[in-house]
Formats: C-alpha cells, sequence, structure tokens
C-alpha cells in the first residue's frame, strides 16, 4: 500500500506524532511519502523518508509566550496560504497513492477528494471556531467562516482520527465537537508516539530531574528563564532545558550548576524518561508523549491559545499535573515542582495513564486503520472502541481515574 502523510509544520508536535505512524507503516511493509515544509520536512528528511515540500497553510506568530491571533492571520493572507491547493492534486497525481493521511492540513483534504484518493485526517481539534472568541464583530464572523470550512471539510473525508486516549481520558475532549453523524467518522486511536518507555534507554542525568522544553516557537524563551531561576533557588534538583530549532542556547550565559540547556534534539524520549518532572507548554504531541512516559507535567499553555489553555485545564482537572501561566513567578514552579519530586503528587495517575497508552498502541492502531481502508474503501471507517477489555468503563472507572492503578497493579509494576 502507499501511503502520502501531509504535515501541518506550524510546532513539530505534528511531524513527531507522523514520523511515529510513517515507522509504523513501513514495519508493515507499506511504502510512505511524506509532504511537509519548513522545520518539519528538515526533521522528517533527517530520519530517512522521502519528502516532498508542500505550500504552508498557516502561519502561527507570537510573542513572550502569547500567540497573536490577528498576526497569525494576516501572516497567513498575505501569503496566500490557501491558494496550494492545486500543488498539492498535482503531487498527488504523481505519486498515485492509495490513502492520503492528512495532519491537521485541511486543503491536503480538499485536493485528495478532488480527485477520488480516499483520505483521514489526523487531528485533536475540530472547533478551531474558539480561537476567535472575544475578538469582536468581525472576529465572531470569521470564526463563523472558519466553522462553516472545517465542518465541510469533516462532511467529505473517510475518517478522522483523533490520536489521543479514548474519553473519558481525552486530553483534548474540550477541543473536540462533532454532531452524532459525524461522530460515526470518529477513531480514536490512543497516543501516537514514536517509542515506548521501555524501549527507551534513559539519559545519563542527575536526580532528581526536570525536563523543560518549549517546541518549535521561540516566543516562549521567557519560560526558560523562569525555570532557571526556579533551579538557583534549590540546587538538589537539576534541570535539562531542551531548545526548540528557533532557540539559541547561547543566549542563557549564566546558567547555575543545576541546570544545562542543549540544542534542538530530535529525540527527546531518552531525557523523557529520566525524569520526574515534565515542564512545557499545552501543546497535545508534548503531553501524549510525557503522558505515555508516565511523567507528572506542569503545562504552561501559549496565552489567547484556547486550543492549549483547554489541552492544560484536563491536565489539572484529570490529576496528571498543573495548568500554569508565564504570570507565574520562579517561586511558584519551585513549589509545584517540589509537591511532585518529594510529595509524589499525579505519580499514580500518571503511570496509570502510560500502562493505557502501552496497550492501545495509537501508531500501530492507526496503521491497522489505513490497512482496512485499503481492503474497503466502499463503508469508511467504523467507529470503534480501542480500549482493552480490563480498561472498560465499570463502576470502578472514575477511582481508577484518581488513583492510577488498583494496589494489585502497584504490586506488579
Amino acid at each position: 500500500m502507499r501511503i502520502l502523510i501531509l504535515v501541518c509544520g506550524e510546532g513539530l508536535g505534528h511531524t513527531s506524532r507522523c514520523i511515529a505512524i510513517a515507522k509504523e507503516l513501513v514495519a508493515a511493509g507499506h511504502v510512505v511519502h511524506f509532504g511537509a515544509y519548513g522545520y518539519s520536512q528538515e526533521l522528517i528528511e533527517r530520519k530517512g523518508y522521502m519528502v516532498s515540500t508542500i505550500p504552508s497553510e498557516i502561519t502561527l506568530v507570537g510573542e513572550a509566550g502569547k500567540l497573536d491571533l490577528k498576526a497569525s492571520i494576516f501572516e497567513t493572507v498575505k501569503k496566500g496560504r490557501f491558494r496550494g491547493i492545486l500543488l498539492l492534486k498535482d503531487l498527488i497525481r504523481s505519486l498515485k497513492p492509495d490513502v492520503v493521511l492528512s495532519d491537521s492540513y485541511f486543503t491536503g483534504i480538499l485536493a485528495s477528494k478532488s480527485i477520488h484518493v480516499p483520505s483521514y485526517i489526523l487531528l485533536n481539534q475540530s472547533n478551531m471556531e474558539e480561537f476567535f472568541i472575544n475578538k469582536g464583530v468581525s472576529g465572531r464572523l470569521l470564526g463563523e467562516l472558519v466553522k462553516q470550512f472545517y465542518q465541510g471539510v469533516f462532511r467529505i473525508v473517510d475518517g478522522m482520527i483523533i490520536p489521543d486516549y479514548p474519553m473519558p481520558y481525552t486530553i483534548c475532549r474540550k477541543n473536540i465537537s462533532f454532531d452524532n453523524k459525524l461522530m460515526k467518522k470518529v477513531f480514536y486511536s490512543g497516543p501516537a508516539v514514536g517509542k515506548s518507555s521501555e524501549d527507551v534507554e534513559p539519559a545519563q542525568v542527575q536526580h532528581p530531574h526536570v525536563l523543560s522544553t518549549i517546541g518549535g516557537f521561540g516566543y516562549r524563551e521567557p519560560l526558560f528563564q523562569k525555570v532557571i531561576n526556579a533551579a538557583e533557588m534549590d540546587p538538589r534538583i537539576h534541570y535539562t532545558l531542551l531548545a526548540g530549532p528557533s532557540v539559541d542556547p547561547a543566549k542563557f550565559t549564566q546558567l547555575p550548576p543545576n541546570v544545562r540547556i542543549l540544542k534542538f534534539i530530535s529525540d527527546q524520549f531518552p531525557y523523557i524518561k529520566s525524569s520526574q518532572v515534565i515542564i512545557a507548554p499545552g501543546g497535545h504531541s508534548t503531553l501524549m508523549e510525557t503522558l505515555s512516559f508516565g511523567i507528572p507535567v506542569l503545562s504552561f499553555p501559549d496565552k489567547d491559545h484556547t486550543e492549549q489553555q483547554n489541552n492544560a485545564s484536563v491536565i489539572a482537572e484529570n490529576e496528571l499535573g498543573y495548568c500554569l501561566d508565564y504570570s507565574v513567578s520562579p517561586d511558584e514552579i519551585l513549589m509545584y515542582v517540589k509537591d511532585i519530586v518529594y510529595n509524589g503528587k499525579f505519580v499514580g495517575n500518571a503511570r496509570f495513564m502510560r500502562q493505557l497508552s502501552e496497550q492501545l498502541n495509537g501508531a500501530k492502531a492507526i496503521c491497522k486503520l489505513l490497512e482496512s481502508c485499503a481492503v474497503s474503501l466502499d463503508h469508511g471507517p467504523k467507529r470503534r472502541s480501542w480500549i482493552p477489555a480490563p480498561l472498560r468503563r465499570t463502576k470502578n472507572w472514575d477511582r481508577k481515574l484518581r488513583t492510577g492503578f488498583s494496589q494489585s497493579d502497584e504490586k506488579s509494576d
């Protein structure tokens, strides 16, 4: 089977989960070709996959930890991002894929369906119109246009894959809203993560250890400085800061002995496994990777980024970590870190999420779904529950979420 994977290159989370899916598809004997741009394209090429350059669909702009929606819209429109559908159609015709998997890259669905190629969309948000809440009359009108556009895409696509835990554990649940008809197309695969915890050798670090990462956007740099200031207050806790591709570590010249900052690396899993706490934005893929390794998180969603804020709020509600913002002081960051490192807060629940992720095996589940598409294209994906039988909803379901493992599980872990 030939699969074309189209990737939204805004942020690196879309790329990391698509690489995880591609790895599973190639292992199953399928041929994978990517369409990507920017840092995403560079990262995919480094992994050895075939990649074609595609037009970027949106451009995100921000400053000091805040997403600037107005500037993002202006940059997107100015560069004519939505005019790339003709180029995409040419690419699809030349590659002749059996199926197109498009990660939050909506014009890819329009292009593939216009030439009758089966297509699936991978996404963790359906209510994009929420970005325009409280943006005045013009914002509301634009939000309604955005909603109608995306609803049109959802109606024509063959299936929608949510790379998250099934309900009620779904981290992106506040960002997903479909009517009953569209819900028949929805498939909760579980997190699509490149490696499982048991397959990763931990990085050589001093413990207790905290990992802080800011992803692909330089406007989140202020978070690093606050973490550095927090680290200075307790030299017993050690920190690794992983810079994104748009951040120069050389900017941070005066680091305390218990802090090191590294250039962007494509494989962060050894550092995730070595950590007791992860400090990160509210990006969906980052949270999926963190929880798949069973690590509690201090989530700092971008200001005015409703999708990230919703993700982070669920992290707090499910007692998997704290939802914080850029106004939090270094003293408070240290207090929350200590609460997890020394008091074990949220550890049981995070371990449970790791166990659930391993049983779901999201990348493999998506591979199976795409294979079923090749066998029978007429019926579309059937909505299935991929919750393993021992974890289906019971009267103890909510108790398990709060406590993580049962006593017998803890003894065997």
